[in-house]
């Protein structure tokens, strides 16, 4: 087990070299190299929160369309990838806030993120997966209103909620905003999904192992 673990600490951060050093050096042109290392270091921190670039440009001190280029940059080498918001015409949901994930979502240090940014890699799988076999337009949201009532997921087909996600380590206690949400928008299910074995409904939402989630979902 041992082995196993400084195996991929090794892996983590040789890849992350290779990132920064070969590709994004060679093929982006930038010269902040070691800023961009630390952006990249403190973007796992970040993960499952609204993104702030103003709070990473105090970080590493450079202006903010620094930041954003650089974070562009990442999406394009695959590191990371945004999950924009779900604006319902019913809620006061917000319109510019936007969540980070990383692509490799074991990076991420913090149990319940990591395992927020799992269900994203794979519902965004989902989506790609979608839309080569099927054709529809497919989008990955989260949804969050003014008052910070939030659902970490939504999938869209062609526009349309197909179903929203809130990821939670327990079992047991349903997030109330789900209720709320039901009531004010279009969504037609919705599921609670967690790393446990209890498998039940409760008012409309679906509550389930993170397994049996992906099974159902078909997800390759």
């Amino acid at each position: 087990m041992r082995g196993e673990e400084k195996f991929w600490r090794r892996w983590q951060r040789e890849r992350l070299q290779q990132v920064i050093y070969d590709d994004i050096r060679d093929l982006e042109n930038v010269k902040e190299i070691s800023l961009l290392e630390l952006l990249a270091g403190e973007l796992p921190n970040r993960v499952g929160s609204p993104l702030s670039i103003k709070n990473l440009k105090e970080l590493v001190q450079v202006a903010h369309e620094s930041v954003e280029r650089w974070i562009k940059i990442f999406e394009r080498m695959y590191f990371c990838f945004r999950v924009p918001p779900y604006g319902s015409p019913n809620i006061r949901a917000v319109k510019k806030e936007q969540k980070l994930y990383l692509w490799d979502w074991s990076a991420v240090p913090e149990e319940g993120p990591r395992f927020e940014n799992f269900i994203a890699s794979q519902l965004l799988k989902y989506c790609h997966f979608v839309e080569d076999t099927e054709g529809y337009k497919m989008d990955l949201r989260f949804l969050r209103d003014t008052d910070k009532r939030e659902t970490d997921f939504v999938v869209l087909e062609e526009g349309k909620p197909l179903f929203a996600v809130e990821c939670k380590s327990g079992e047991k206690n349903i997030n109330p905003s789900l209720f709320y949400f039901m009531e004010r928008t279009q969504i037609p299910k919705f599921y609670q999904v967690h790393r446990g074995k209890k498998d039940y409904e409760r008012n409309g939402v679906r509550v389930l192992p993170v397994q049996r989630f992906i099974q159902e979902l078909s997800l390759p």
